[in-house]
C-alpha cells in the first residue's frame, strides 16, 4: 500500500445522509413527491420542478453498464498501486446512474448486469462497487 495517506471525505449535508446510508449498505435515491421525478445524487430540492419535498427510498441496486473505462494512472498519489482498475457507470432499475469501481472487470462489458456492493475502507467509510452477474446481457 502506498506511504501517501488516503484522501479524507468530508461529506456534509445530503452528501452526508448518502455517505452514512451507504455505511449501512444501502444505496438510496430521491424522488420528488410532487412530480414523481427521480433525484440522484441527493439534493436539497428537486432539479426537475423545483419541489423542496423530496422522499428517501432505498434502490434495489441492480442495473445495467452504460459505459466504463480502466484507469492506468492514478487521480491521486495514494492509489498509485492499484492502477490499472475499472469504473463503470450503470443505469440501475430505479432510473439514474451511479459511477463506482468493479473489483473483478474479467466480463465487463456495456450491457453487463450488475448489483451493487458496498467495500468498507474503514469504520467511517464504505464505499459503492459494482459487481458484474452472470447470465449475459440486460435486466
Amino acid at each position: 500500500m502506498s506511504a501517501v495517506p488516503r484522501p479524507t471525505l468530508m461529506p456534509r449535508g445530503e452528501e452526508g445522509v448518502f455517505y452514512d446510508r451507504l455505511g449501512e449498505h444501502e444505496l438510496v435515491y430521491q424522488r420528488c413527491e410532487p412530480g414523481g421525478h427521480i433525484v440522484f445524487p441527493l439534493r436539497t430540492v428537486c432539479p426537475e420542478c423545483g419541489s423542496e419535498h423530496l422522499g428517501l427510498h432505498r434502490s434495489e441496486g441492480r442495473g445495467v453498464v452504460h459505459s466504463f473505462t480502466v484507469q492506468h494512472r492514478a487521480g491521486h498519489p495514494f492509489f498509485v498501486d492499484q492502477v490499472p482498475y475499472a469504473l463503470a457507470l450503470a443505469d440501475l432499475s430505479e432510473g439514474f446512474r451511479v459511477l463506482a469501481s468493479v473489483p473483478d472487470p474479467t466480463d465487463l462489458a456495456v450491457g453487463a448486469v450488475v448489483e451493487v456492493g458496498f467495500e468498507d475502507l474503514e469504520d467511517d467509510l464504505t464505499l459503492l462497487r459494482l459487481d458484474i452477474l452472470d447470465g449475459g446481457e440486460g435486466l
